[in-house]
């Protein structure tokens, strides 16, 4: 009898220490807000192509623009 005492008590201190060890998640929201630091370059390049005429008709008439 004093055996399966025993073997109950270390039963049910064996369950009640891996209840101890169990890990908690918890889910809350940051106490700051998320910042996004977005470093981003744009370049344009813009070509303008002429037609010879209109070459022409610039180097005729400097003062046009």
């Amino acid at each position: 009898m004093k055996n399966k005492n025993s073997l109950r008590l270390c039963i049910g201190t064996a369950a009640l220490m891996s209840q101890a060890c169990s890990p908690i998640i918890r889910v809350q929201a940051p106490d700051k807000p998320i910042t996004i630091n977005l470093n981003v370059t744009i370049d344009q390049q813009v070509q303008v192509n002429l037609d010879e005429d209109v070459d022409d008709l610039i180097a005729e008439n400097p003062d046009i623009f």
